[in-house]
């Protein structure tokens, strides 16, 4: 019986000693796993467009087509990783990635057909989502779990629940808990209520039967067994409770589309003013589709600090038929007449017209270029407000011809334009929209009359900064006096104090509107990325009701501003737009730059005999009855004004073509003092004809330098050089 007694003990010693080497193995073993990455190579994540106030506009597909959020643990709800412990592992933080009492528990119940509840941990799913393991087979079970034992070497327990809510499937093409809490409940995952959190923990079992797009028919006894888990009592509306249907935010796509793709960007744009912006371009198109207009952009922005709060790239981002992927705030267009307040700003700046300086709207030649007006009509001498209000082609080209340093191109280029062709190619017609902007750079123009007057890059978001340019800066007094010339309350609509400016490209392809409101721009475009024509449709009758709708419900209101002080009033003849004289009939207020404005006593209204009599000039004259505005003349008075040369320009280099001799000539033309019946034109000493004053006289000269005179049949003198150039 002794003798037994030293076997046991070997044996016993023996087992102890096998132990102990497969600890020290198992031990080795578990020092020597290699460490894994987290997350499957390549794992991409959506981009995240937030608001200016951390709301979410727009979740962007990852390439392999997922919506997926990467999960933080400090940002995952309660609730949320409340009901999947619950449901998937109680035991998540006891074990080593592999609950070996549930397996056994499990296999038993396989064997002796018993339901005792699964064998796999979080873990254990997680490494089936991570390496995709096919886990129905037994090779497949032991991989699983070697994985899961793996992870919890190398990982921590918050670092395996943000991975494991990051790859979760939650229905359809949605990943994640974050990325599910978004989209089907609109909400972050933190303020996720026990309920909803209770009914995303049921999809990953089964995200295809379980998705919400199949209404959750499978998910709800689930979920109803998961509710009484949780709380201890039977859920009364288990089966009745829903998650919404699905909503993927994707507001301001073109915006997100120039971002980094997987940023996480907050930018400026404000939800609210988003929302409406959209709306109401979404109303104006569904009312105007039967008069064909397709597509619209619209950019809102905080001229102070040059913050875009709202901005719609095209109408529908999908729709194909109207490519809605194309960028309307960054694509070139005409934009007809929207620049002509940079003219008059300019001209204004430059001394050369106050806001009742008569400006000549009767047909004119500037070279080989010949503008018409909209109505193909003329309104002789009208007002520079006026003139600006109307939008006359003639006055504007004609102040564009006197510009200079800056002239416009020369303005706009500096203030950040980018035209496509060189300095010059343009000529005068860039005042009627001869070159292409975008409604980017319309909105930048505008906001320097709306704030500082200085040219300052856009800001979507801290990052995306636009390139600033040196460009000129406008004075307050011109931006001032262009503003009250823009604030015309004629139309049926227009908001109160709005200063607004439409515009309509050749062929009617683009509509424009731009309109300051207090601190904020707006421009709005209406036409098609295809260049196809809208025929008849002017900007004052789309763009501006477009224009007008946004402003009011946006709720924009005007502001009270102080004028600067080098702005005046003085008493103006109404009729000359010049300082009233001591015979001046009817009289009003006008605003000028002091020191800056041309300032001149009105010469028109003179007494004759006690008699108040009107002396024009001649050209003025011609201009009213072209306009059929009868005014009364008078004889030459000695001692007047000298004429003064209209046409040619001496800034401009005039083209001759060998092949187009009638195209070749330049029309002479002159304005004169009152009374003036003929001019008498001169090359040199060679005569070259007479005409009568606003009457052009044709001359076809040679490639050369060329010196021509004016003389008025009193003999006052005008002299002008110009050159004249050969085709290439």
């Amino acid at each position: 019986m002794m003798s037994r007694f030293p076997r046991l003990r070997t044996l016993c010693l023996r087992t102890g000693l096998a132990l102990l080497n497969l600890c020290i193995a198992a031990w080795i073993a578990w020092m020597l796993l290699p460490k894994p990455e987290l997350y499957p190579p390549g794992t991409a994540f959506s981009a995240q467009v937030f608001d200016r106030d951390g709301r979410l506009l727009h979740l962007a597909i990852t390439p392999d087509g997922k919506f997926r959020i990467p999960a933080r643990f400090d940002a995952i709800g309660d609730s949320i990783i409340r009901s999947t412990l619950e449901m998937e592992d109680r035991a998540f933080y006891s074990h080593i990635g592999v609950d070996f009492k549930a397996v056994v528990r499990a296999a038993w119940g396989t064997i002796s057909g018993q339901r005792l509840g699964g064998g796999s941990t979080l873990t254990m799913q997680y490494a089936r989502l991570r390496w995709d393991i096919k886990t129905r087979s037994a090779s497949g079970k032991v991989e699983q779990m070697f994985r899961a034992i793996q992870i919890e070497r190398h990982y921590g327990k918050r670092e395996i629940l943000e991975a494991y809510f990051t790859l979760a499937p939650y229905g359809g093409n949605v990943e994640g808990i974050e990325a599910a809490a978004k989209i089907w409940c609109g909400k972050p995952s933190s303020e996720l209520t026990l309920r909803e959190a209770a009914a995303l923990t049921v999809i990953p079992q089964s995200p295809a039967a379980r998705s919400p797009r199949n209404n959750g028919h499978a998910a709800r006894s689930a979920y109803a067994r998961l509710m009484t888990r949780l709380t201890g009592e039977s859920d009364a509306l288990g089966n009745d409770f829903r998650l919404g249907p699905g909503s993927v935010p994707r507001m301001v796509p073109h915006l997100a589309r120039r971002l980094a793709p997987t940023a996480v960007s907050k930018t400026n744009i404000e939800l609210n003013r988003q929302v409406v912006l959209e709306q109401s371009i979404a109303d104006f198109l569904g009312r105007w589709h039967s008069r064909g207009l397709r597509n619209a952009a619209a950019i809102l922005v905080h001229a102070p600090t040059r913050e875009v709060r709202a901005c719609v790239g095209s109408a529908r981002f999908f729709d194909e038929r109207i490519q809605g992927q194309v960028d309307g705030l960054a694509a070139r267009r005409s934009p007809g007449s929207a620049l002509k307040p940079f003219v008059y700003a300019l001209a204004l700046e430059q001394g050369l017209i106050h806001p009742r300086t008569l400006l000549d709207d009767m047909p004119r030649r500037f070279g080989t270029y010949n503008p018409e007006n909209s109505d193909r009509g003329f309104l002789g001498p009208v007002g520079a407000a006026e003139a600006l209000r109307r939008s006359r082609n003639v006055p504007a080209v004609e102040l564009a011809a006197r510009l200079a340093s800056p002239d416009l191109d020369g303005f706009l280029r500096r203030s950040g334009v980018q035209f496509e062709k060189p300095p010059g190619e343009y000529g005068l017609s860039i005042a009627l929209g001869g070159g292409e902007v975008t409604l980017e750079e319309l909105a930048r123009l505008y906001c320097m009359l709306a704030a500082d007057g200085e040219s300052r890059p856009l800001s979507y978001a801290s990052g995306i900064q636009q390139a600033p340019y040196e460009g000129p800066r406008l004075s307050a007094a011109a931006r001032v006096l262009t503003l009250d010339a823009l604030r015309d309350a004629g139309p049926v609509g227009v908001p109160s104090g709005l200063s607004w400016k439409t515009g309509t490209s050749h062929g009617f392809r683009d509509a424009w509107a731009c309109g300051v409101q207090g601190d904020w721009v707006l421009c709005v475009w209406l036409g098609h990325f295809d260049g196809k024509p809208m025929p008849g449709l002017f900007a004052r009758d789309t763009a501006a009701p477009l224009l007008f709708q946004t402003v009011q419900r946006l709720g924009l209101r005007a502001r009270s501003s102080v004028r600067p002080p080098e702005i005046v009033d003085a008493t103006v003849c109404v009729d000359s737009g010049c300082i009233a004289g001591p015979h001046c009939p009817n009289r009003t207020r006008c605003a000028f730059i002091a020191g800056v404005s041309p300032i001149a006593e009105c010469d028109v209204h003179r007494s004759v005999d006690g008699i108040v009599r009107e002396f024009w000039p001649a050209h003025r004259l011609e201009q009213f009855r072209r306009a059929s505005l009868p005014r009364g003349g008078a004889p030459v008075v000695q001692g007047g004004t000298p004429p003064r040369i209209v046409s040619p320009v001496p800034a401009l280099t005039y083209v001759v073509r060998a092949a187009d001799a009638a195209g070749n000539a330049i029309p002479l033309e002159a304005e004169a003092g009152a009374g003036t019946r003929q001019i008498h034109w001169f090359e040199g000493r060679r005569f070259l004809g007479m005409s009568e004053p606003a009457r052009p006289l044709l001359w076809r000269p040679a490639p050369g330098r060329w010196t021509l005179q004016a003389i008025d049949d009193a003999g006052r003198t005008a002299q002008v050089t110009i050159q004249v150039s050969a085709e290439r």
